[in-house]
């Protein structure tokens, strides 16, 4: 932010901090969602990721509103330090967790790799490496909509401005989806499949949409079936695993939704500048069907 306001910005700044950001994202992101495992007991652990992805996605909505209507009055540079100054409330609230009343980890055995372990874990059980395979798939090419939507807001919707409306149409789709799914008591792997197949559909239906009116009502879908994906994928993971597995398999699958930004980030910007913005947003469509399909032939 004080870069941009002082004019010092350039691409290669951008690079480094970006780089930078992805760093501590490395860290932070499995860090924070293995506390999750420590602030409830095991029992309530799928109600509690489901509500956890229900606050992460319904800030979207407010978020995005907010940059919108605040981009042009102050400019990009006061957002991103005010975004900056917003995280002290999180390390308030962090810092002033009662440690007596947290549930503590269980010990794993002496010996033995923890990263080592998780991934012979997951490997040995069907369900779960099948779920973390098309969980990896539509992360890598379905979640990365945002770095094609401005271009295709711009190009075939005829102002750029719409992409903050349609994340913030998103984000109530988020919520949706995320709130549905701590509803449930044990979430089943139909409702992880049906909801990675609406984000395909939803996905291709936004790309090729006319107008923003009809791209508004396929954002929706778009974010219900993404974040339902995620909380059911988080709730699942926790349910087929032991208690000295669950905090890894959370890290884990922050790893397979982060780690996989770098990969399809780059393929949809080509995609956009080479094809068309509209290919670049429903090739993830396409592929997260696939994935779906695949996912039901192998859990047969």
């Amino acid at each position: 932010g004080v870069l941009d306001l002082t004019g010092f910005i350039n691409v290669p700044i951008i690079y480094a901090l970006s780089l930078l950001l992805g760093i501590i994202g490395a860290f932070d992101n499995p860090a924070r969602r293995g506390l999750v495992t420590e602030l409830v007991p095991s029992v309530d652990l799928p109600n509690a990721m489901s509500l956890n992805t229900a606050v992460m996605t319904g800030s979207r909505i407010f978020g995005a509103a907010i940059a919108t209507a605040l981009v042009g009055p102050l400019g990009t540079g006061w957002l991103f330090i005010l975004n900056g100054v917003s995280y002290t409330a999180m390390i308030y609230g962090i810092t002033g967790l009662r440690k007596s009343e947290m549930y503590p980890p269980i010990r794993r055995p002496a010996g033995g790799s923890p990263v080592r372990d998780v991934f012979k874990f997951v490997a040995g059980n069907r369900r779960l490496a099948t779920m973390f395979s098309v969980y990896v798939m539509v992360s890598t090419f379905a979640f990365n909509y945002g770095v094609a939507l401005p271009k295709l807001a711009d190009l075939r919707w005829g102002d750029a401005r719409a992409f903050g409306w349609i994340m913030a149409v998103t984000g109530i789709g988020n919520l949706t989806g995320a709130l549905l799914t701590a509803r449930l008591k044990v979430v089943t792997l139909r409702w992880f499949v049906s909801n990675i197949a609406l984000l395909g559909f939803a996905a291709i239906g936004l790309a090729f949409a006319p107008n923003l009116l009809v791209a508004f009502l396929w954002s929706l879908p778009l974010g219900l079936g993404g974040a339902a994906m995620i909380a059911s994928g988080n709730a699942i993971s926790q349910q087929e695993s032991p208690p000295d597995m669950r905090g890894r398999l959370l890290a884990l699958t922050a790893v397979a939704f982060l780690g996989s930004t770098p990969i399809g980030g780059p393929i949809t910007g080509l995609i956009a500048d080479n094809v068309s913005p509209e290919w670049s947003v429903a090739y993830g469509g396409v592929i997260t069907l696939i994935s779906a399909a695949v996912a039901v032939v192998m859990w047969r």
